[in-house]
């Protein structure tokens, strides 16, 4: 169902940001399945009704987690149509103020350059509204997307961790890129 730009909570020329809704299962998990090629062996957003509204239902009611849609304002599926989504995991306030980054570009936007206009909206409104400090992304080396994209968004690589997340049935290696408030504001 395609949404109006008043509900965003950043914008940019092409995309814009909002949160996840419980009414958005359709539409999510159809673009899941059209996107399954994509998306795996990296990435298993919830491809059922069932599955998505457990799913959006912790990143809308769990304090520790925010997810964001971004939808392409006048794109061909029509305005508002969701691109792909950007989830910040395992907030923590006080003096840590950070989150870990999670994402995923639906088929029909990938390679167009959304995600990347829609990662740093979320990267923004994280470091402005959220107040956080740092923001992580954790990647397997061979995700050469989502490496791209942290790298494009300013992410540096901080290091490599070994068998760090499990994925698909397996312990995954990742490595482990960061942005801070500083480095955005310098960059």
């Amino acid at each position: 169902m395609p949404h109006t730009a008043s509900r965003y909570l950043a914008e940019g020329p092409r995309v814009g940001i909002r949160p996840f809704a419980y009414e958005d299962a359709a539409e999510f998990t159809g673009l899941a399945r059209e996107s399954k090629e994509l998306h795996q062996p990296w990435l298993f957003p919830p491809d059922s009704d069932s599955a998505y509204l457990a799913y959006a239902g912790r990143l809308i009611e769990d304090r520790t987690k925010a997810g964001f849609l971004v939808c392409e304002k006048d794109g061909a599926r029509g305005d508002g149509a969701i691109a792909g989504f950007i989830n910040i995991n395992n907030i923590v306030e006080g003096g840590f103020r950070c989150g870990a980054l999670g994402y995923g570009a639906f088929a029909h936007a990938a390679g167009r350059g959304l995600m990347r206009e829609g990662l740093d909206l979320v990267v923004g409104y994280a470091f402005g509204p959220m107040r956080l400090h740092r923001l992580e992304i954790n990647a397997q080396p061979l995700n050469t997307a989502s490496l791209a994209l942290a790298r494009a968004c300013g992410f540096r690589l901080e290091g490599f961790s070994p068998k760090m997340i499990y994925i698909d049935g397996a312990w995954r290696d990742h490595e482990r890129w960061a942005i801070t408030a500083e480095m955005r504001a310098s960059g």
